[in-house]
C-alpha cells in the first residue's frame, strides 16, 4: 500500500503545513510507504505563471514584476525595508487577484472564496465536488494528480484540510478524485475537519465522496488503518519532503509542535475547551533532542513554534539551552516571564517574538473569561520582555458577553499605556463557538446561514453587538496615534507569519 498526502490552497504560502511532517515520518517509520505534497505553494506557482490579460497601471505593473518580486520575499533585505515589502506582497496579491477575476473567483495570498459556493454549507461543498472543473486550481491539480498517480500508484489519497480558505479546493480535488480514480481509499482529517467531527449534532453529508474523517492528531489513526496495528513509538518530523518549495520568506522555516492541546486549558470560549481536546506534551528533554536534529538536517532560518501555549518547562529549557537559530511562539503571561534576568536568557537562545493572548485590559473581563492572568503581570511581562529586546504579538479580542463599551475603553487605555513594548497587534470580534458551554446562558441565533458553521450568534446581554464594536474600533481605537503606528507594522497578508522577520528594525527604533 501507498498513501500519497496533500496540503491543498488556499493558504498562506510561508513555511510548511504543521502536520504532515510528522504524519508522514510517523508513517514511514511504522513500514507504510508515503509521498507528499504542498499542493498550496505548487497552485501558487501555477497561478504566478499565468499570462493573463491587465486594463490598468496597477495591475500591468503587478504583473510584470511579480516574479521578481517572490524573489525578493527571500531575501532578508526585502524585510528591512517596509516599502519594498509592502509593494511586492501588494503586487503579487493584486496578480493573484487578477487571476481570480477571470473566473468569478476572489483569491488573495491567504483566502479563496467563490461568490456562489459557501465552505460552510455541505451542499456547496459537495456541488463543488461535482463540478470540480470550475475551481481556479483544476488545470494544475488534474495534471499533478494524474502525474503523481502515475508515478507512485496510491491506494489511500489523504488531505490535511486546516482553514475555511482550503475547503473549496479539497472539495474539488476530492471530486476529480472520486470520478477519475474511484478505487483509491479517501481521507480527510485537519483542524477543521476535527472541528466538524466534533460540534454537537455532527452528522457526516460526505460518507459517499470520503471514505474516512480523522479528528485531531491523525498518526494513530493512519498508522492503524494502513497496518491494522497501533505506532509503537513517536517519530520525529520529516521535512525532506518540503525543501524542494521555495516558500515565500527569507530561508526555510521550520514549524514545530512540543505538544497538542493547551496545558491551562481553562478559557471560556476557546475552542480547546468547547472541543474537549486533550493537553499531550512531548518531554522537553525529547522535544530539545528532535529540534536539535532538525535543525542540524534542515539549516532553519527560524522555528515556529506550533503550540498552543509553549510550556513553562519547555520555556525554561529553551532558556538554558540555545537553539543557534532565531524562534518565536506562543506563550501565556506567567510569572516567568516577568522576570526580566530570565527573559534576557530567553533572548540569547534566540527567542525573538513571542505571542500572546492578552484578550482584554479590562481585569472583571479577564477574570470572566477564566483567563488565570492578572493585569499587573501582564504589564511587568511586556516590560521585562521589551528589555530584553524580545517582540511580543498581542491578541485582543472585543464583544466577549462580559464586555461592554467601558470595558473596551479599559482595553484601549491599557494598550496606549503599554504601547512602546507591544509590536504588533491583532484585533477579533468575538464568535461564540457552537459547542461552547455557555452557550446556554445566551440567547442564540444563526451567525452563518450553513450546516458546517463552527460559531453561532448571539443577543450580547450588554448591547454590545457587532456593528458597535466595529464602530468602536475604526472610529476611536484604530485612531488614536500610538496604537494606529502599532497596527501599521503587522506584515500585510502573512501577519504573525512574517512578522518574526521584522523584529531587528523594530528594536532598533
Amino acid at each position: 500500500m501507498h498513501i500519497l498526502l496533500l496540503h491543498p490552497p488556499q493558504a498562506k504560502p510561508a513555511e510548511p503545513p504543521a502536520g504532515l511532517p510528522l504524519l508522514a515520518a510517523t508513517l514511514r517509520a511504522h513500514g507504510c510507504s508515503c509521498s507528499v505534497c504542498d499542493f498550496n505553494i505548487e497552485g501558487l506557482s501555477y497561478l504566478i505563471d499565468r499570462e493573463i490579460a491587465t486594463n490598468d497601471t496597477w495591475s500591468r505593473r503587478a504583473a510584470k514584476n511579480r516574479h521578481r518580486h517572490l524573489a525578493s520575499l527571500n531575501e532578508t533585505a526585502t524585510y528591512e525595508n517596509p516599502d519594498k515589502y509592502i509593494r511586492a506582497v501588494a503586487d503579487i496579491n493584486r496578480f493573484l487577484e487578477n487571476c481570480g477575476n477571470t473566473q468569478n473567483i476572489q483569491i488573495s495570498l491567504a483566502n479563496y472564496q467563490d461568490p456562489y459556493l459557501s465552505p460552510l454549507k455541505s451542499d456547496d461543498l459537495l456541488q463543488q465536488a461535482r463540478n470540480f472543473q470550475e475551481n481556479l486550481f483544476f488545470s494544475f491539480f488534474e495534471k499533478r494528480l494524474r502525474d503523481e498517480v502515475a508515478e507512485t500508484s496510491p491506494t489511500h489519497i489523504g488531505i490535511s484540510l486546516n482553514y475555511l480558505s482550503q475547503a473549496l479546493c479539497t472539495f474539488a480535488i476530492l471530486g476529480f478524485l472520486r470520478k477519475e480514480f474511484p478505487n483509491i481509499i479517501l481521507i480527510l482529517g485537519g483542524g477543521l475537519v476535527t472541528t466538524w467531527l466534533q460540534s454537537p449534532g455532527w452528522h457526516n453529508p460526505f460518507d459517499e465522496l470520503v471514505d474516512y474523517m480523522i479528528a485531531g492528531p491523525g498518526e494513530e489513526q493512519l498508522v492503524e488503518l494502513l497496518t491494522g496495528s497501533l505506532p509503537v513509538r513517536r517519530v520525529s518530523p520529516d521535512y525532506s519532503d518540503f525543501r524542494r518549495y521555495s516558500y515565500l520568506a527569507p530561508g526555510f522555516i521550520l514549524p514545530y509542535a512540543a505538544s497538542t492541546g493547551c496545558f491551562w486549558r481553562k478559557c471560556s470560549f476557546c475552542p480547546e475547551t468547547s472541543e474537549r481536546n486533550r493537553y499531550h506534551p512531548v518531554t522537553p528533554d525529547m522535544a530539545m533532542t528532535e529540534l536539535e536534529q532538525l535543525i542540524r538536517d534542515n539549516q532553519p532560518s527560524l522555528v515556529h513554534f506550533l503550540d498552543n501555549a509553549i510550556s513553562p518547562a519547555m520555556l525554561h529549557l529553551l532558556a538554558d539551552s540555545p537553539l543557534g537559530v532565531p524562534w518565536y511562539g506562543f506563550v501565556r503571561f506567567t510569572k516567568e516571564l516577568a522576570d526580566p534576568q530570565f527573559c534576557r536568557r530567553l533572548r540569547r537562545s534566540g527567542c525573538v517574538m513571542l505571542k500572546l493572548g492578552l484578550e482584554s485590559g479590562s481585569q472583571e473581563i479577564l477574570d470572566r473569561m477564566n483567563k488565570g492572568i492578572d493585569l499587573q503581570l501582564v504589564a511587568q511581562v511586556l516590560e521585562a520582555l521589551a528589555k530584553a529586546g524580545i517582540g511580543t504579538y498581542i491578541y485582543l479580542l472585543f464583544g466577549t458577553p462580559g464586555e461592554s463599551l467601558t470595558e473596551a475603553r479599559q482595553t484601549f487605555d491599557f494598550v496606549r499605556q503599554h504601547h512602546h513594548e507591544i509590536h504588533f497587534l491583532n484585533l477579533a470580534i468575538f464568535n461564540l463557538p457552537i459547542g461552547s458551554r455557555e452557550i446556554d446562558e445566551l440567547q442564540i441565533s444563526d451567525f452563518y446561514e450553513g450546516d458546517l458553521s463552527i460559531y453561532c450568534d448571539f443577543h450580547h446581554p450588554r448591547g454590545w453587538n457587532r456593528r458597535e464594536i466595529r464602530r468602536f474600533l475604526e472610529s476611536e481605537f484604530k485612531r488614536e496615534p500610538v496604537i494606529h503606528s502599532i497596527l501599521q507594522n503587522d506584515p500585510i497578508h502573512f501577519t504573525s507569519n512574517h512578522a518574526p522577520f521584522f523584529m531587528p528594525r523594530l528594536i532598533r527604533q
